[in-house]
């Protein structure tokens, strides 16, 4: 018996296939969890999981702006049909420009030409929420006209497989500039600025654009060129290049995973169940966000006992954004906030009642339950799954993953359970040993989820001597944002240039160029050595109407293939990486924070590096069994020595990080680890169980969750 009064309520999910943060069991809150069927990914977990697993399972990874809810994609900025990686860019000789409104549309900034923004960069200033459905609406018919196009050429009538390729695949590959310009600050909006105006447009939009994607995988005579050029290819020896080969691939998969082939009766159910799966995971977010944004617990100086000083001006902060007065301290559902409460506040009612507002989120609000939400996304993804003869959806899902069967997925999550249960349950005797040392008795229940962390900090202190809260002064933002960047120059030769000038969507946003060269260039010669790679957008800290959790995306990926005369600019990426940590004066990260930091910052160098020749083949547009390798391996550069030695410094007196202190954290690196592989595996498991159910005629979540935890010894 591992935990006692288990609940686990997927109506709290959000942004995976049913969740984002999932709360699993009175002590094993929040996981960063993505399974087979993330549509949005957020986990921690080690590369050799994310390898063997059909998942993109990534550390604190990735971002909310799917935007069609398209759990298919491999694009982990936007969904399939309106990406760069898909769409990037076809213009006319009359729009090469890049001004593409027409018939009165140049008051709208989404529609007029950006050639007079830095590196064509969004007018974020000019651009409000009520822009977005007249610009989606004259993008949706750019980019039909587009496909249109391509549907209409004579592919047999084509001298050779390069010309094919060209009239095809490649014009597939750009076609939908427009569309793809809207999509990405819509998408990117949803996620980092989705104040209550502009989630009425994303509740509004999310059925238009699913729709409009199923138009565009479905146009007539579109699939059948495509697979013609794809049984050309792989009937005889090619001409064409691997990585032109590879496109014509993948391509074809993207079509046929979303029901190019169907019948035309079986075309329009398939549309009509992706609509309403789009409205639905609106929904489901929304709610998830509402209540994020709307909770908080309000406490005075004394309630904030045993908090360290960083966290006493986190919630000093926050209780002066929400206009609190000057003695209020505020905890909000923001993960920086209310898990170092749970972690060090000396007073356990409070963090009870945070803990169950926490692991409540979808269900704080009779109108805000998710609960419903999810049962009917369970039923819908079934019926997709069915139309691709598939028992399930995970099935279906697994299906273009390296595990490929839910089988092998679970074969693993439950070899990978059972030997972390064991280490969790050592950690609790552990704790329950310390319980009884120092006198303090928690009554009938014992130690449930509000005291886990607490009392885990507890014994790490006592048995490694290794306060956590001691190492934060010396992880300022300020000075890890400079390490993430020395170690990205001495790695890669990047240099990042502030620029106030260039426009952002809040003034807490930092804009960077980046050029490709070395810092240790003169100043007199680096502007001449040097040539732009890509701006990079730093959004650091939580705040209201912006998703929790840590992303990268792009507002323009990488790509080659653009039209003759294009301004070569729009070669350059526009990358994004978002955190969301506690704002203060002096804004100081954990280490596990710094870390993300350092993650975040391997899928940006993903999206700044990229250099494929098609878009749809493009930075973070890989399977998804390997997008989390370069962040992987950007964590591990935090903890290096020399970087540690330059860079961990007091943000008082800029005195290096003690040796000791390290040594300490290093020696305790290992504790409590059997929790957080608990944490992400538990979620996992019920996801990957929940959706390999094959009929939900008689379901209910509640009773699918108790017998299942049950199953695990979770009860």
């Amino acid at each position: 018996m591992f935990l006692k009064n288990c609940t686990l309520s997927t109506r709290r999910r959000s942004y995976s296939l049913l969740w984002k943060t999932a709360t699993t069991t009175t002590l094993l809150t929040t996981a960063h969890v993505s399974t087979a069927f993330s549509l949005y990914t957020t986990t921690t977990t080690t590369a050799a999981a994310a390898a063997a697993l059909p998942t993109a399972f990534a550390a604190r990874s990735y971002n909310n702006n799917n935007i069609i809810n398209n759990s298919n994609s491999n694009s982990y900025s936007r969904g399939p049909t309106v990406t760069a990686q898909m769409m990037s860019t076809t213009m006319s000789e009359d729009t090469k420009d890049d001004t593409v409104c027409k018939d009165g549309s140049m008051d709208n900034p989404l529609l007029m030409s950006w050639s007079d923004q830095p590196y064509q960069m969004p007018p974020f200033p000019l651009i409000q929420p009520g822009h977005f459905s007249e610009a989606f609406d004259v993008a949706m018919e750019a980019h039909l006209a587009d496909l249109e196009g391509i549907a209409k050429v004579d592919v047999n009538a084509c001298e050779s497989i390069v010309e094919k390729f060209e009239s095809v695949i490649a014009a597939y590959d750009r076609a939908g500039a427009l569309m793809d310009r809207v999509s990405s600050v819509y998408g990117n909006f949803c996620g980092s600025l989705n104040t209550p105006e502009m989630q009425k447009v994303q509740t509004e939009m999310s059925p238009k654009l699913a729709r409009h994607t199923s138009k565009a995988y479905t146009l007539p005579g579109l699939f059948d060129n495509i697979k013609l050029v794809h049984d050309g290819v792989v009937a005889a020896e090619s001409e064409l290049t691997s990585e032109q080969v590879r496109l014509v691939q993948r391509i074809y998969l993207d079509f046929t995973r979303q029901g190019a082939h169907f019948s035309e009766e079986d075309k329009a159910e398939y549309a009509d169940i992706k609509a309403e799966l789009a409205e639905l995971m609106t929904q489901f977010s929304q709610n998830v966000m509402k209540d994020e944004e709307t909770w908080e617990l309000v406490l005075t100086e004394e309630d904030m006992a045993g908090c360290p000083d960083s966290l006493l001006e986190a919630a000093r902060g926050a209780a002066a954004e929400r206009s609190k007065g000057d003695d209020a301290y505020v905890i909000t559902l923001s993960r920086s906030l209310v898990e170092p409460f749970l972690t060090y506040s000396d007073r356990r009612d409070l963090r009870e009642k945070a803990f169950k507002a926490w692991t409540s989120r979808g269900e704080l609000s009779p109108s805000r339950d998710n609960l419903k939400i999810a049962e009917k996304m369970l039923k819908l993804r079934k019926r997709q799954a069915g139309f691709h003869g598939c028992k399930s959806f995970a099935e279906y899902q697994c299906q273009d993953r390296m595990a490929k069967t839910p089988e092998n997925v679970m074969e693993l999550l439950e070899n990978v359970w059972e030997k972390a249960k064991v280490s969790a349950n050592k950690e609790r005797e552990a704790m329950e040993e310390y319980l009884v040392e120092i006198g303090d008795d928690l009554g009938e229940g014992g130690i449930e989820g509000w005291d886990w962390r607490y009392y885990a900090e507890k014994v790490r202190k006592a048995k490694y001597d290794f306060d956590e809260s001691a190492l934060k002064p010396y992880f300022s933002l300020e000075k890890v944002t400079e390490a993430v960047m020395a170690v990205s120059n001495k790695l890669f030769g990047l240099r990042y240039v502030k620029r106030e000038n260039m426009p952002t969507y809040h003034p807490d946003v930092v804009t960077y160029e980046v050029f490709k060269g070395s810092s240790d260039a003169s100043e007199e010669t680096k502007e001449h050595e040097e040539t732009p790679v890509a701006v990079f957008i730093h959004d650091n800290y939580a705040r209201a109407y912006k998703s929790s959790g840590a992303w990268m995306s792009e507002y323009r990926s990488q790509t080659k293939n653009l039209p003759p005369n294009t301004d070569e600019i729009l070669r350059i990426p526009l990358v994004s990486n978002n955190n969301n940590f506690a704002k203060g004066k002096n804004t100081l990260l954990s280490f596990d924070d710094a870390k993300t930091l350092f993650h975040e910052m391997g899928h940006g160098h993903h999206g700044m590096l990229s250099d494929a020749n098609y878009g749809r083949l493009a930075s973070t547009n890989v399977l998804s069994d390997f997008v989390e390798l370069p962040s992987q391996l950007m964590e591990h550069w935090l903890d290096q020595p020399e970087v540690l030695k330059e860079y961990a410094r007091h943000y008082a007196t800029n005195e290096p990080v003690p040796e000791d202190l390290i040594a300490k954290m290093k020696a305790a690196k290992s504790f409590n680890q059997g929790f957080a592989t608990i944490e992400y595996t538990i979620c996992a498991l019920m996801d990957m169980k929940l959706h390999q159910i094959e009929d939900y005629s008689d379901f209910n979540m509640s009773e699918f969750e108790k017998k299942e935890l049950a199953r695990l010894g979770m009860v």
